[in-house]
C-alpha cells in the first residue's frame, strides 16, 4: 500500500518533525535564559506540537505496514541575536517545513496515492496556520520597535498560549 519512494520521504518527514520539536526547544531554552519566560512557554508548546507531528507520520507509516527508520537529529541553534530574530527564524523554518510538505503531497498526487493525499490534507492545512502564527508574531514584533515596555506585553502575551 505503500511505495518504497513514499516509505522513504515519510521517514524522512519525520526527522523533519522531530528536528522542529528540538529546535522550538532550543528556542525555548534561549527565551529561559533571557527571561523572557512567554516567549519560552509559546516555544514549549510549539515543540510538543511538533512532536506530535512526528507521531503521526509514524504511526501513519506503521498503518500502511510501511516501516518506520528513524535517522539522526540535527543539532539545533541555541543562541539568536533577539527574540524577533528568533520568531524570524521560527517563520522562516515554518516555510521550509510547507514546502517539505507541499513536495509530499505532489508526490502522493504523482504516485496516485489517495490514502497518502488525505492523510497529508490535515499537515497542508496545518502549515497554513503555522506560518500565519508565526507571520503575525513577526509583524508585532515590527510593529513594536524598540519599545521594551511592548515587548513586555507581547511576552506575556505569548506566554498565555496553552496546549488546546
Amino acid at each position: 500500500m505503500i511505495s518504497a519512494k513514499m516509505e522513504k520521504v515519510l521517514n524522512e518527514q519525520i526527522n523533519e518533525e522531530l528536528f522542529s520539536s528540538y529546535l522550538y526547544l532550543s528556542m525555548a531554552s534561549y527565551f529561559e535564559n533571557t527571561k523572557y519566560t512567554g516567549f519560552a512557554q509559546w516555544m514549549r508548546i510549539q515543540s510538543h506540537e511538533e512532536y506530535e507531528h512526528a507521531m503521526k507520520f509514524f504511526e501513519f507509516i506503521i498503518e500502511l505496514g510501511g516501516k518506520v527508520t528513524l535517522a539522526a537529529i540535527e543539532k539545533p541553534k541555541a543562541k539568536w541575536t533577539s527574540p524577533k530574530n528568533a520568531f524570524e527564524e521560527a517563520l522562516k523554518h515554518e516555510l521550509h517545513i510547507t514546502d517539505k510538505i507541499n513536495k509530499l503531497a505532489d508526490l502522493a498526487i504523482e504516485e496516485k496515492n489517495h490514502a497518502v493525499g488525505s492523510f497529508l490534507k490535515w499537515f497542508v492545512d496545518e502549515q497554513v496556520e503555522e506560518v500565519s502564527h508565526a507571520q503575525g508574531i513577526v509583524d508585532k514584533f515590527d510593529l513594536i520597535g524598540d519599545s521594551k515596555g511592548s515587548l513586555f506585553m507581547l511576552d506575556r502575551e505569548l506566554g498565555k498560549r496553552s496546549k488546546d
